[in-house]
């Protein structure tokens, strides 16, 4: 007796090449899609984006450092290599991501446009808006950007999306569904942040040339995580550290630009959250995964509610500055004039001088830091030593501030406006919070708002000049201890 019947084996087949005939059409489908998608916003893509993550992973278990690394675990650890292979694929399917175009380019951007623009209003601006044009169509990026929240992603693919995508390192808190499939289809890939294992380190570092080498563009946060304090915390140079040895190939070095990219907001969503892992460091009891949350649980009903009775506000400006691109070639070229052709030095000294490089590329970061009107209005309450202040004396201090930093040429939305206007807007934003209330013809800094205050007038402290000082030294938060 056959196994099927001639009518079985039949509808089997009908059903086997519907499914074939299904998968073709949906491939053509989501093809077109995400060619048009790219075309409608006139973005360059980088064709190795493309390239299929199977072909990525062979790639890499083909390495011969790679392979080198895994026979000096094994006779280190005292392992099989089949053994330690097989926990590098486990790395290289852990690192490796799945660009999806029709993701990012039809969805990714309008999703992340819609949250953006239902949270904040948002602020996008060039310093050289020319100089970022003339890029040479095969020109290596790499994008450098301060850290304030963990929406920093979502805002800088958004303000670039209509030039190109960004390949970002995300750490290992968004390793959660649906967050890693999201990630990953934006082209985006995983890091171990304080894993030091070298064998995860080499595997992670031919993955970040085989990229660069092929032309991706990538974002860092050299900081390597959030500041919790508000100022700008010193830079990692490891991932920066592992695009520049790119540069020892021929033909490389000229193609590599650096672009600094600095973010500020009104309110960064996970403010209070930051500052609770400041107090843990001073030796808080740490809030349990329960409470944790519950925290979410009840931001998230409270805004639904909000919404749902229309009094959902939106919470204030968010605002990006894509500053001038820099050529290594210059660089590299200087330390070579200088006898110390940087690939020549030991390691000591060559990480030292990429370190110098990077702060340096912070400073340009901190130099282009936008002043959005709540750490401002935060920066001038700070420097007056009671905890009530005029309406009057509140309104010069800010005039006299947003005047020393126009002078200086920093970054300041809206300078036209009038101050009154400025420190109106941010008060409505603080006092929802219960950071400052209005009495008479003061404000009362509540007893909660000190920390935040101090948190948002850091962001913009360094920029102050004159007044820089006095900010400072009212600062009531503790150094940011988890910048070490």
């Amino acid at each position: 007796m056959p196994f099927l019947s001639a009518k079985g084996a039949a509808a089997l087949a009908s059903v086997a090449l519907f499914a074939v005939l299904g998968w073709f059409t949906w491939r053509r489908f989501t093809r077109r899609a995400a060619i048009t998608a790219v075309r409608k916003f006139r973005a360059r893509v980088d064709r190795f984006k493309l390239t299929t993550k199977a072909y990525i992973s062979e790639a890499l278990l083909a390495d011969e450092t790679v392979a080198a690394a895994v026979r000096a675990h094994a006779a280190e650890h005292g392992m099989s290599e089949a053994a330690v292979w097989q926990r590098v694929r486990t790395y290289v399917r852990e690192i490796v991501p799945v660009f999806n175009l029709l993701a990012y380019y039809e969805y990714g951007i309008s999703l992340s446009r819609g949250l953006l623009h239902l949270f904040y209003r948002t602020d996008v601006r060039h310093v050289r808006r020319a100089a970022f044009d003339a890029l040479p169509r095969e020109s290596i990026v790499i994008y450098l950007l301060n850290h304030r929240s963990n929406a920093d992603y979502v805002f800088s693919g958004y303000a670039l999306a209509g030039q190109v995508a960004i390949s970002y390192a995300v750490g290992e808190w968004a390793r959660v569904f649906p967050l890693e499939y999201i990630f990953k289809s934006f082209g985006s890939y995983f890091i171990r942040r304080r894993y030091r294992e070298a064998l995860y380190h080499t595997v992670l570092e031919r993955y970040v040339q085989l990229i660069t080498r092929n032309g991706v563009t990538q974002g860092i946060f050299p900081e390597g995580g959030l500041t919790r304090d508000g100022t700008l915390r010193p830079a990692k140079i490891g991932l920066f550290d592992y695009i520049l040895g790119v540069a020892r190939e021929p033909g490389f070095a000229e193609r590599m630009y650096v672009v600094p990219v600095a973010i500020n907001y009104d309110r960064v969503l996970e403010d209070r959250s930051l500052l609770r892992e400041l107090r843990v460091k001073e030796g808080d009891r740490p809030s349990g995964r329960v409470a944790q949350l519950r925290e979410v649980m009840s931001y998230f009903v409270w805004n639904v509610w909000r919404m749902v009775f229309r009094r959902f506000k939106r919470y204030g400006t968010a605002a990006i500055v894509i500053g001038e691109p820099a050529p290594l070639k210059p660089w590299l070229d200087a330390l070579a004039a200088r006898g110390t052709p940087l690939f020549t030095l030991e390691r000591s000294e060559r990480l030292a001088e990429v370190q110098g490089l990077v702060d340096g590329m912070m400073q340009r970061i901190g130099a282009i830091i936008p002043v959005t009107p709540v750490p401002l209005v935060c920066a001038a309450l700070q420097t007056f030593e009671s905890e009530f202040v005029t309406r009057k004396a509140l309104v010069d201090r800010i005039d006299e501030m947003r005047a020393s930093l126009l002078h200086h040429g920093h970054i300041v939305l809206d300078p036209a406006e009038p101050v009154a206007d400025t420190l109106d807007r941010a008060y409505d934003l603080l006092h929802m919070r219960r950071v400052i209330a209005r009495e008479g013809v003061s404000y009362a800094i509540l007893p909660r708002g000190r920390e935040l205050i101090s948190y948002y007038a850091n962001s913009v402290a360094h920029l102050l000049g004159e007044f820089e000082q006095a900010v400072r030294r009212r600062d009531v938060l503790p150094m940011d201890l988890l910048m070490k």
